[in-house]
């Protein structure tokens, strides 16, 4: 680092130390933490949450008002600078410094101090070289302003070699190894969730018979969206996770199918960037797994979608759609970093077949759900919803129950009810495929 880096690293930290002397104990952020800040500026912290994975770490500054931020990075050693306007330094504000997870992958610690009379700077100490992304979202939903900061390691991690670490003594690991060897064209997501122009509309051969039927499980909402939230507080995206990884380990318990999920833990991933993740390990199926709310809390039973591209198939379907497509605006998805035309590419390239295949899975899979909770309607239901425009892969959503009824809360939030959940879907899933060669292998 020049000389004129560490002068400025330097001036930062001296107000500090000063603090200290003062007796203000500066210790390390952990989030997620609420602490509620009367800024001399104005602006005011309502919240302040973390949410760490493999994939990239999200830090959210809740505010009052709208503030500007500006970031820069330092290296020897990696930092991340983030300058907010209008906040005044406060023994609240300072408070924040002291609950960082430990287990967080990219951020070791976070300083904070006063630069200048109405900003407040925040220092991240970095376990590895990041690409950041800082944002601002306005208010919605029950958020009011937030600032976003997303660390994403520099290059970002390739879901097909993490699968394949994930079965390292598996005897078909080897298959996902070549897998991995042989597709180096398929769309990458990248730090932003950009697809490459150059190779959005490729998708390398799949008609590989000796690898495993692949089923990509994508449990919804995550990290800053929790989902519909039931009377007890349980939050959708704590139950399909579990329901998730259940249907993965009884997939994964079959000899000739593996499961891929979007994610593993409490994070938030953008609508298209899970249909990516899907097309990048050439997946046979994408299952989304949900436990919607509705206005009248009355409503119960199970409901498989696929996708539609002539109109909702009911007014319910539309609403739904319309709701779970508003997930990229709750979670926080910073539309200034990727190429609205190049992300739309991917999601408007379905097709007959696609859509065809969904519906008869979807099918199965309904009747095989019928016999655990019943079912809300009789038949597939078809709507836009962006999670399932992936142009070669069926793809259908499950909302498992409804969370807003009180009982079918009570049962989701069983683990046994969870288990029969998954195993249903599964039997569903493996029915379909015992008399229908995957569309990917014959496409």
């Amino acid at each position: 680092m020049d000389n004129k880096a560490h002068s400025q690293e330097n001036a930062n930290r001296r107000p500090i130390t000063r603090r200290r002397i003062l007796g203000a104990s500066a210790t390390l952020l952990s989030l997620p933490v609420v602490s509620r800040v009367a800024a001399a500026a104005g602006g005011q912290i309502l919240a302040v949450r973390t949410w760490p994975a493999d994939e990239y770490t999200r830090v959210t500054l809740e505010l009052n008002s709208p503030l500007r931020a500006e970031h820069f990075m330092l290296g020897n050693p990696n930092r991340l600078v983030v300058d907010i306007q209008g906040l005044t330094i406060s023994q609240a504000l300072n408070s924040l410094i002291s609950k960082i997870r430990p287990n967080d992958p990219y951020i070791a610690a976070v300083r904070v101090a006063q630069n200048r009379a109405d900003v407040v700077r925040l220092v991240f100490d970095l376990k590895q070289d990041i690409a950041p992304q800082v944002f601002t979202l306005k208010p919605v939903g029950d958020y009011q302003y937030r600032l976003v900061l997303d660390l994403y390691p520099k290059v970002a991690k390739d879901p097909i070699l993490a699968l394949a670490r994930d079965l390292e003594n598996d005897p078909l690991a080897q298959v996902l190894d070549n897998l991995a060897q042989n597709n180096s064209n398929a769309p990458v997501p990248s730090v932003s969730g950009q697809v490459n122009p150059a190779t959005a509309g490729r998708q390398p051969s799949r008609a590989n018979p000796n690898r495993p039927i692949l089923v990509a499980i994508d449990p919804g909402h995550g990290g800053e969206d929790p989902g519909a939230i039931g009377m007890r507080g349980t939050r959708e995206k704590d139950i399909v996770l579990a329901i998730g990884r259940q249907l993965r380990d009884v997939i994964n318990s079959q000899p000739n199918m593996r499961a891929y999920m979007t994610r593993e833990s409490d994070f938030f991933v953008p609508l298209h960037v899970r249909v990516q993740k899907a097309r990048r390990v050439k997946a046979d199926l994408f299952v989304s797994i949900h436990a919607d709310a509705f206005t009248n809390r009355s409503a119960r039973g199970t409901s498989v979608f696929a996708l539609s591209r002539n109109g909702a198939s009911s007014a319910a379907a539309r609403w739904l759609a319309k709701k779970e497509n508003a997930s990229d605006l709750i979670g926080g998805l910073d539309i200034g970093a990727h190429d609205r035309q190049t992300a739309s590419v991917l999601l408007d390239m379905s097709t007959t077949a696609q859509i065809n295949d969904s519906l008869k899975i979807g099918h199965r899979v309904l009747g095989s759900l019928a016999q655990i909770n019943g079912i809300h309607s009789r038949k597939v239901e078809q709507a836009g919803f962006a999670v399932l425009k992936a142009p070669d892969i069926p793809s259908i959503l499950v909302e498992t129950a409804f969370i807003s009824n009180p009982q079918e809360e009570n049962f989701l939030r069983s683990p046994a009810n969870q288990r029969q959940i998954a195993r249903a879907i599964f039997s569903g899933v493996n029915d379909y495929f015992s008399t229908n060669p995957p569309l990917a292998r014959v496409g």
